[in-house]
C-alpha cells in the first residue's frame, strides 16, 4: 500500500471533522413465522428463561443437581470467562479513538582524560538529560473507532448470549441424563422381580419333575429363561453406572463421586405439569442461541464500518515537548524544543487490498444474516418436533400400562393353570416373557416423555436464566 503524509494548517484539519460514519446502521433482522405452532396454542408465554422447569417432576435430588451444575459445570465456566476477553476488546477497541499521551526520560554520565610520556591530561565529565513528552490524537472523522467499538460491544453481547447457549446445553444434557439413570434403575429393578418370580416357576417346574408332572425339557427351559435375565443385569448395571458417571462429569466431580447417592434410588422422573410453548415469534425473545446471532450480525456490520472508513484520509494531531540539559566541567546549559500540528494521510495505492476488505466485511455480514435465519427455523423445528412428541407421549404411556396389567393377570392365569396341571410349562415361561417385555417397554416410554418433556422446555429456551 502507498499513502501520502501531510500536515495541514489546524483550520483544515478542523474542517475535516465534518466527515460522517461510514458503514449501515444494523437494524434487528426479521423473517416470516407462523402465528402458532402447529400443535400449540395462539398464546404468547412468559418469560421462560428463569422458569425452573425441571422442579416440575417433584424430585429433590434433580434439584439439588442442577442447582450445584449451573455454579461447577467447566463448559458454563469456560463460557463466563469468555466475557471477560469480550469486555477487554470492548475497551481496546474504543482506545483508538482516544488521545494517547507519552512521556520518556534518559540521562548519562561520560568522563574523558588520561595520562602519557608527555603530556598530562585532566579528566572532564559531563552529565547530559533529556525528556519528553508526547500526545497524539487519531481524528476519528469517519467513525473508524465508533464502528469497531460497536462491533466489540455487539460481540460482547454474543458472548452473554453463548454464555447462556452453554447453560441451556448443560440444562439438557444433565435432566436427561439423571432421566436415563433412572432408567436402567428401574429396568434393574424390573429385572430382579422378573428374577425371583422365574426362580420361583423353576424350582415348581422341579418340584414337578420330582412327581412326574414335568419332563427334564420342561426343567431345562425354565433354567435358561432364569439364566438370560441374569445375562441382562450386567449390561443394565453398566449403563446406569455411566450415566452416574457422566452427571458427576458435568457437576464437574471425578465420576464415580455420586454413584453411592444415586444407587440410594428413586422412581423415573415423570413431569406433573404442561409446557405453554408460546408462539414462535417468542423464540426471538428468549433462545439465547438466536440471540447470539443476531448480535453476531451487529458486529457483522460494524465491521463493514471499519472497512469502509479505511478507505477515507485520516488526520492525527500530534504535539511534544523535549527539555535537554547538559553540564559539564566548563559549561552547563539547558534547552528545550516544543512542536504541534496535525497531519493527514491518504490511501493511494493498495493494490485493491481495502477495497477488498470492505467486500469480505458484506460477505460476512450476509452470512451472519442467514446464519440468524437458520437459527430461527431451527429454533421452530425443534419445538415443532418437542410438541409433537409430548402430545402423544402420554397415549403411549397408557397404552402400555395396560398392556402390562393384561400380560400380568395372564401370567397369573397361566401360572395356576400350571400348577393345576392343565398347561404346560410354555404357556407360563410364554407369559412371563411377555410381562418382562410390556415393563421394559413401559419403562421406555416413561422415560421417552420425560425426555420430550425436557427437550420441549430447552426448546423454547426456558430455565437457564434461573
Amino acid at each position: 500500500m502507498a499513502s501520502i503524509r501531510v500536515t495541514l494548517p489546524l483550520p483544515l484539519a478542523l474542517f475535516f471533522l465534518s466527515g460522517c460514519v461510514t458503514g449501515p446502521e444494523h437494524t434487528p433482522p426479521q423473517t416470516p413465522l407462523p402465528e402458532k405452532f402447529a400443535e400449540g396454542g395462539r398464546k404468547s408465554n412468559t418469560e421462560v428463561t428463569i422458569a425452573a422447569w425441571w422442579t416440575a417432576f417433584n424430585d429433590e435430588r434433580l434439584n439439588g443437581l442442577v442447582e450445584r451444575g449451573l455454579n461447577q459445570n467447566l463448559d458454563v465456566l469456560q463460557a463466563l470467562e469468555r466475557i471477560t476477553a469480550a469486555e477487554a476488546n470492548v475497551v481496546v477497541a474504543g482506545a483508538g479513538g482516544l488521545p494517547s499521551l507519552t512521556v520518556s526520560g534518559d540521562e548519562s554520565v561520560s568522563k574523558t582524560g588520561g595520562t602519557g610520556d608527555y603530556v598530562t591530561r585532566t579528566t572532564d565529565t559531563t552529565s547530559a538529560a533529556s525528556g519528553g513528552l508526547g500526545a497524539s490524537w487519531l481524528l476519528d472523522m469517519f467513525g473508524q473507532y465508533r464502528r469497531a467499538r460497536e462491533a466489540a460491544t455487539a460481540s460482547l453481547g454474543a458472548a452473554y448470549a453463548n454464555a447462556d447457549v452453554a447453560k441451556l446445553i448443560y440444562l439438557s444434557d444433565l435432566v436427561t441424563s439423571y432421566i436415563k439413570a433412572r432408567y436402567y434403575q428401574e429396568r434393574i429393578a424390573i429385572a430382579r422381580k422378573n428374577l425371583a418370580s422365574r426362580r420361583e416357576t423353576l424350582d415348581l417346574t422341579k418340584l414337578q419333575l420330582e412327581a412326574g408332572d414335568a419332563s427334564r425339557l420342561d426343567v431345562v427351559q425354565s433354567e435358561g429363561l432364569v439364566n438370560s435375565t441374569l445375562a441382562d443385569l450386567p449390561g443394565l448395571e453398566t449403563s446406569f453406572r455411566q450415566s452416574a458417571h457422566h452427571i458427576a462429569t458435568l457437576l464437574g466431580l471425578p465420576a464415580s463421586t455420586l454413584i453411592a447417592d444415586l444407587q440410594k434410588g428413586a422412581p423415573q422422573p415423570i413431569a406433573r405439569s404442561s409446557v405453554n410453548a408460546g408462539v414462535p415469534a417468542d423464540l426471538i425473545r428468549n433462545r439465547p442461541d438466536i440471540r447470539k446471532a443476531e448480535l453476531e450480525l451487529a458486529a457483522a456490520v460494524a465491521e463493514i464500518g471499519v472497512a469502509e472508513a479505511q478507505l477515507y484520509p485520516t488526520i492525527t494531531l500530534n504535539g511534544s515537548i523535549s527539555p535537554s540539559w547538559v553540564s559539564t566541567k566548563s559549561l552547563a546549559g539547558s534547552v528545550s524544543s516544543w512542536s504541534f500540528g496535525p497531519s493527514l494521510t491518504l490511501p493511494i495505492f493498495d493494490g485493491g487490498r481495502l477495497k477488498a476488505n470492505v467486500h469480505i466485511a458484506e460477505s460476512s455480514a450476509r452470512g451472519a444474516h442467514i446464519a440468524w435465519r437458520a437459527a430461527v427455523l431451527n429454533a421452530v423445528e425443534e419445538v415443532e418436533n418437542a410438541l409433537a412428541a409430548v402430545n402423544r407421549d402420554n397415549r403411549t404411556v397408557s397404552a402400555l400400562t395396560a398392556t402390562v396389567s393384561s400380560y400380568e393377570e395372564a401370567l397369573a392365569l397361566s401360572t395356576a393353570s400350571y400348577k393345576d396341571g392343565a398347561s404346560s410349562i410354555l404357556d407360563v415361561l410364554d407369559a412371563q416373557r411377555s410381562v418382562s417385555t410390556a415393563q421394559a417397554s413401559l419403562a421406555q416410554a416413561i422415560q421417552q416423555m420425560a425426555t420430550d418433556y425436557v427437550a420441549l422446555n430447552v426448546a423454547i429456551g426456558g430455565g437457564y436464566a434461573f
